[in-house]
């Protein structure tokens, strides 16, 4: 049987998101990181140093281990190494969490999650409402050089199992663009980390649009990355428990068949995330709810043990359906996934 990475990300700890704690931006009008540096100005770097240092600790990863998984997705800004103003760096925090990998056993994909200039305008970029990465060669260029330095920096370590290059480009980014960028910084990743390493990329939300692309030998163990959420879109917030269920089954066991054709294929980020207006949410007993959530778990690990991995977003967050830990407790999950 093939290896599968069996993965959590660590959202909301080298890369902010307001939604995913509240507390953290408590009276702050900010969404998005910089937006946090900038408000709080010189008292940021206390708050994040208290944040970064009890978000995640060695304590997760062994519950993680413990749990059955075996591989992280660690989003990354590309200020990590602490040379972009205002906000500030935590390379100390990746090198941590990188030396509790190796000691446990652990993977690690590091995946550039905040690009310059920003890739799609979300808070997840950390910077919303602007999308101008493609519009300037020394974002791009910038990108690529802390994509170097990163694979410098980790090529040796046992832990690392991939770099990914650029978390979810908004679709309206134009393809050409983001195509070459992909195959320079692959270039310059090969330099330093060897074949056993996955580069791995996102499909700009469109699987289909990639059959063509790193094909040639030059490229060895590229990885595309696929999101599946269900809980965006007015017609998915219309769809009822029964029908939320069998849409997982319809389209998304083929495509994964179809695709791994030409690539790997890992579900970067998925969730049991449900914001459905249908009656039949609203008037779910307890036990038809908690059936639910066991049913739409259960569904997504079926679909997804086909393809080489998938990281649930998140591990942790307020939310308790991103929560992987508290969907673990709630049973949804089993104790020790692959078991």
């Amino acid at each position: 049987m093939k290896e599968i990475a069996r993965g959590v990300n660590l959202g909301n700890w080298l890369v902010l998101e307001r939604w995913m704690n509240e507390d953290l931006f408590k009276g702050l009008k900010a969404n998005d990181e910089t937006a946090f540096c900038l408000e709080l100005g010189d008292k940021a770097a206390a708050r994040l140093k208290a944040h970064r240092d009890s978000w995640i600790t060695l304590e997760d990863f062994k519950w993680l281990k413990n749990a059955g998984i075996n591989t992280l997705r660690i989003p990354i800004p590309h200020w990590i190494f602490g040379d972009y103003e205002p906000n500030i760096g935590c390379v100390e925090y990746l090198d941590n969490a990188v030396d509790w990998a190796n000691q446990l056993g652990l993977k690690v994909l590091i995946d550039m999650h905040c690009a310059p200039g920003s890739q799609n305008g979300e808070h997840h970029s950390g910077l919303c409402g602007v999308m101008e990465w493609h519009q300037r060669e020394e974002h791009i260029a910038r990108t690529i050089d802390v994509m170097r330095k990163l694979s410098q920096r980790y090529k040796d370590e046992p832990c690392l199992w991939g770099m990914q290059l650029l978390n979810e480009p908004a679709p309206s980014l134009p393809h050409e663009i983001l195509r070459n960028y992909y195959e320079q910084c692959y270039r310059e990743i090969r330099k330093y980390v060897d074949e056993n390493i996955a580069v791995v990329f996102h499909d700009q939300f469109n699987m289909h649009q990639w059959k063509d692309f790193m094909q040639t030998p030059e490229f060895k163990n590229v990885v595309m990355d696929v999101h599946v959420y269900q809980c965006f879109g007015d017609k998915a917030q219309l769809l009822s428990m029964h029908e939320q269920l069998n849409r997982q089954f319809e389209g998304w066991p083929q495509a994964f068949k179809e695709l791994s054709a030409y690539f790997k294929i890992i579900v970067g980020e998925w969730s049991l995330g449900m914001y459905s207006k249908d009656a039949s949410f609203a008037n779910a007993s307890a036990v038809q709810t908690d059936g639910f959530f066991r049913a739409f778990a259960g569904a997504q690990l079926i679909d997804y043990e086909d393809v080489d991995g998938y990281f649930f977003w998140s591990y942790k967050c307020d939310n308790p359906y991103w929560d992987y830990r508290q969907s673990v407790e709630k049973h949804y999950f089993p104790a020790v996934l692959g078991e």
